[in-house]
């Protein structure tokens, strides 16, 4: 964000309202529509910004030290993977449950959306493609993830091109074909 021209402040959520109340902060970033319904930023930020280029989608992560993973027996690691896979799931589904309503809900209370331009996204897109590739001179761990993640990153576009962009936009421009 620093990036782009702006001033990052990281602070804890629960003081995200008051420092916006106060104008301490002019802008805040939080989870989605129903979790910022829920903390009531739209009484005192009436203006919704998307899409979050920065977390195209919430993922939940479990670190576990190498060496205690490794003694763990197999069927708990397979416990442990099978929970973790299950609660990310459940979440996702359960925010793209919720956000819909939780969006409808805001606008009936006055906030406005507005989509970022297309040059706000492309100097967004290219300050962390910038920075990722900096990144990943100075950093020989980041850039072993980097690399290969750049490379699937690139042919799963080609994939997504083909099925999913193509019917997201036919969908998307033809939501009910009996008519409501």
């Amino acid at each position: 964000m620093a990036r782009l021209g702006a001033v990052p402040q990281q602070i804890a959520g629960g003081d995200i309202y008051p420092a916006l109340e106060r104008g301490t902060i002019d802008a805040a970033e939080w989870v989605g529509p129903y979790d910022d319904e829920k903390l009531g930023f739209y009484k005192i930020a009436p203006h919704y910004y998307y899409p979050g280029w920065w977390e195209a989608c919430s993922m939940y992560s479990l670190f576990v030290n190498i060496k205690e993973w490794e003694k763990l027996p197999k069927e708990y690691q397979a416990a442990l993977e099978a929970a973790c896979y299950e609660a990310n799931t459940d979440m996702m589904a359960e925010y793209d449950f919720k956000n819909p309503t939780a969006l409808q809900r805001l606008v009936k209370n006055g906030v406005r959306l507005h989509a970022f331009s297309p040059e706000i996204m492309r100097a967004a897109h290219k300050a962390v493609f910038e920075m990722y590739e900096e990144e990943a001179v100075k950093n020989p761990s980041w850039k072993k993830i980097y690399e290969p993640w750049k490379k699937f990153r690139e042919e799963e576009f080609v994939w997504h091109r083909v099925a999913e962009q193509t019917l997201n936009t036919f969908l998307l421009n033809n939501p009910n074909p009996v008519g409501k």
